[in-house]
């Protein structure tokens, strides 16, 4: 059990403020017309030091623990999946320059990440693999003194409005070497929609849900990235390195399925209120009585996995099992929850006038990113397993 200082409870209280005021009353308009996030949302995430939340305070972070991440994600998540979203890609870079970077690449790039002042995005993924990370064929060839990246990444989430790729390419192209070949670069770039053609092009993805932040297929054609960009220094350590990060980036997707879902159910709970058939309000019904308190235990039940795996982190202990719980179970609660809620809305659950199709919409992704539910659960079956 996670234990809230009087500090979580004042980052919960601030964050849902900022959501009441910033988030919420434009979110339904800006998904339905399929609009970014605001830039000016994104700077005041920024001043508010939500990107270098878990940094240290030497990389101009605020040196805080998992548990008050989990906090921000959440409440940010609960107003829009996209806005609670934004801070996950500065996590995933910044977590993995803090672990792994060389001290020139912490002392220039960090700083500016924890600020704002960088924005940066995860080309991981590849058309032809996925979860299969060890197979990735995206070169990064020597060519004098830095890099030419050649090949594809997709589902580059925030790729257009980045200034840094973090981009995972093989270095060895000596197949049998699978993850060992493999390399992580900090690949710099101007934001924008134009990309750098033709050595860097990009192309947006269209999707059903999660419109506030577009995803990119994108093609490295002889794109030239510095030596000093490699992670660390060292070839051949980027599947390890990724690896490392990925207790922290599932912990915080766990947090945003838990914000998505309460959404759903607080909307849910104030139309059962309002809506009246037969004479009365439709949570006098028992079947919409019902509903609500199995989605209502649910989302306590993810949280409380999302905050144990927090509090098995903080304590250094090794949580890839804890993370693996919460991640896997609040990606499918999330589904089932928003579902529900848009059920208890009737026909209006399926129009855009009311915001329960959005939380169905976006809680589809969670069993897919950071991790498809199939392979999570693969996971974590090979730790129960070789544990014992």
């Amino acid at each position: 059990m996670a234990l809230f200082s009087e500090i979580h409870r004042e980052i919960r209280r601030s964050v849902r403020e900022f959501v009441e005021r910033e988030v919420e009353p434009v979110a339904d308009e800006l998904d339905n017309a399929e609009r970014e996030v605001p830039p000016e949302i994104v700077q005041k995430m920024a001043d508010l030091g939500y990107f270098g939340l878990i940094f240290s305070e030497d990389h101009g972070g605020m040196g805080m623990d998992t548990l008050s991440m989990a906090l921000v994600t959440e409440e940010l998540s609960r107003g829009w999946l996209s806005v609670g979203s934004v801070m996950t890609r500065m996590l995933i870079t910044g977590t993995l320059i803090e672990a792994h970077g060389s001290d020139e690449q912490k002392r220039e790039l960090l700083p500016k990440i924890a600020s704002g002042e960088r924005l940066t995005a995860a080309a991981f993924t590849e058309p032809d693999y996925g979860s299969d990370t060890a197979s990735m064929q995206m070169r990064a060839v020597k060519d004098g003194d830095g890099y030419a990246l050649r090949g594809e990444k997709t589902w580059c989430t925030f790729a257009n409005r980045a200034h840094i790729l973090t981009v995972l390419a093989r270095t060895d192209p000596d197949p049998s070497k699978k993850h060992k070949g493999l390399s992580m670069f900090l690949v710099e770039k101007e934001p924008g929609d134009d990309f750098a053609p033709p050595e860097l092009t990009g192309s947006p993805i269209p999707t059903i849900g999660y419109k506030g932040m577009k995803s990119y297929s994108l093609a490295f054609d002889g794109y030239r990235t510095p030596a000093a960009s490699l992670l660390g220094g060292q070839e051949g350590k980027g599947f390890y390195q990724l690896m490392a990060t990925y207790e922290y980036a599932r912990i915080q997707t766990a947090a945003r399925a838990v914000g998505v879902a309460q959404a759903a159910f607080d909307a849910a709970t104030r139309y059962a209120k309002e809506r009246v058939q037969f004479g009365v309000p439709i949570a006098k019904h028992q079947a919409i009585r019902h509903k609500l308190a199995h989605m209502a235990t649910e989302i306590e039940a993810a949280r409380q996995l999302c905050y144990f795996a927090c509090t098995r982190k903080d304590e250094g202990a090794r949580c890839d099992l804890e993370a693996g719980y919460a991640k896997a179970f609040a990606a499918e609660m999330a589904e089932r929850v928003t579902s529900e809620a848009l059920q208890v809305f009737g026909g209006y659950g399926y129009s855009r006038e009311y915001p329960a199709q959005r939380y169905w919409r976006d809680a589809r992704i969670f069993r897919i990113f950071e991790g498809t539910s199939e392979i999570q659960y693969e996971v974590i079956a090979r730790r129960l397993l070789d544990d014992r």
